[in-house]
């Protein structure tokens, strides 16, 4: 694993030389994108049916396009019923965690007749995308799914790719029963974006789309913002670990090739104020590359958009971590809870040698759905609030308002619009 001196590089040049993993080689997919898009919205189900095949090879209909009870019951006979019960159990966490973010409507009066709000609206339906591939996410179905019903979203529609034969992944749809997802259809890339974002004969249309995806599906959700809201558009994943002198390099080894594993283009990052830790991580990491699985993504994540940066300090990995805004951190010192105060910019933070990256990806609570490409120093991880809408409530007497009305259309004056002026003056002409 590549080892830097940050001595040598500003922090400009990690953030940009280091870490430039670009996006002009998206444009080359947003014209295909548009047209599927296109496609989807004029034709409705024909499009979808057709890309389907395309894409997936799979022949749908009106009538095969959705999961029906019988395929749910069928895929828990094929599950390990302890991966049911651990489901199950993440579940739990993950609602009772969500369940805190839970926000209510408000209301305050005051003298004179004044009575301010806020309501608390949760969304009408959720439209959930559940990523196939090179990998299946049973819990990437939890984390979307269950901030929506903590949310109490009356409806929540889920989209996944089949496999040729019009299947889909036994684990997801058991995860997506437990979850409690209202429909499943058989559909995905950019056709089932836009099946969610506008509706179909078969798929209804949504108010929110959240989950993953390939560049496909997240050009497809940057095309239908606007007609629907979406929760972002996820880059490459990527992994940050601060650690001192103390750290196990074992540990940060795997933890670090957590994520590398995601995809050639996901980053690991590791930055100490200890060489010597640098160079033992980067040992463990060759030993590992050499035994796991996807030992192809790994090597070139690992070679391509991985490094070590070894810094003059703990207060120099911190202002390196806060300017590269990571997805996940990792704070792996002697006194974790201290240097965690100091972190502005992370996506989810955890501390110490046995709060690795995985506990937050499957079981802890929070959620996994998380910022990514330095937008965490802007965006937050999904949420509950991300299913809800919230209206403001205004109520004043006709006392409270006369007290005030000459101030508003003063107002309203000053920036030249005297009809909303004329709105709040003819309530009081007669008494002028």
């Amino acid at each position: 694993m590549r080892i830097f001196k940050a001595k040598d590089y500003t922090k400009e040049e990690v953030t940009g030389t280091l870490l430039g993993r670009g996006t002009d080689s998206q444009k080359q997919f947003e014209e295909a994108v548009a047209e599927i898009v296109r496609k989807v919205r004029e034709e409705g189900d024909r499009a979808v049916f057709a890309y389907t095949e395309k894409f997936d090879r799979a022949k749908l209909t009106a009538d095969t396009v959705q999961v029906t009870e019988e395929e749910i019951r069928s895929a828990y006979k094929e599950v390990d019923p302890a991966l049911v019960e651990v489901i199950k159990k993440a579940g739990r966490n993950i609602l009772s965690f969500h369940e805190k973010q839970v926000q209510n409507s408000w209301f305050t009066t005051e003298e004179k007749g004044i009575f301010l709000g806020q309501k608390v609206i949760p969304m009408q339906r959720a439209g959930v995308y559940v990523p196939g591939g090179k990998a299946f996410y049973p819990s990437s179905v939890l984390m979307n799914v269950l901030p929506a019903k903590a949310a109490k979203v009356s409806e929540i529609i889920m989209v996944t790719p089949p496999d040729a034969e019009g299947r889909i992944n036994p684990a997801v749809l058991v995860t997506a029963d437990i979850a409690g997802v209202d429909k499943i259809f058989k559909v995905g890339g950019a056709q089932a974006i836009a099946a969610l974002a506008f509706g179909t004969e078969s798929i209804p249309r949504v108010d929110k789309i959240v989950g993953p995806g390939n560049i496909y599906v997240a050009l497809a959700k940057k095309a239908v913002y606007g007609n629907v809201s979406i929760d972002s558009i996820a880059g490459p994943s990527e992994v940050l670990v601060i650690a001192d002198e103390k750290a196990n390099p074992r540990y940060v080894a795997a933890d670090l090739l957590s994520q590398a594993e995601h995809d050639e283009m996901a980053s690991a990052i590791l930055i100490t104020p200890s060489e010597e830790l640098a160079k033992k991580v980067s040992e463990e990491i060759d030993g590992f590359l050499t035994v796991l699985k996807r030992k192809s993504i790994l090597e070139k994540s690992v070679g391509e958009h991985s490094f070590i940066i070894i810094t003059d300090g703990l207060a120099q990995a911190v202002d390196y971590a806060n300017e590269i805004a990571p997805e996940h951190l990792e704070i792996v010192t002697e006194n974790p809870f201290e240097l965690m105060t100091k972190i502005k910019n992370a996506g989810a933070i955890f501390l110490g040698e046995y709060s690795s990256e995985p506990l937050g990806d499957y079981f802890a609570g929070p959620n996994h759905i998380l910022p990514t490409s330095g937008t965490a120093r802007f965006f937050s991880a999904l949420c509950v609030e991300d299913f809800v809408k919230k209206s403001s409530v205004i109520y004043y007497s006709k006392e409270a308002l006369k007290e005030v009305h000459k101030d508003i259309e003063t107002f309203a004056l000053s920036e030249q619009l005297d009809a909303h002026a004329n709105s709040i003056r003819v309530r009081f002409e007669e008494e002028e």
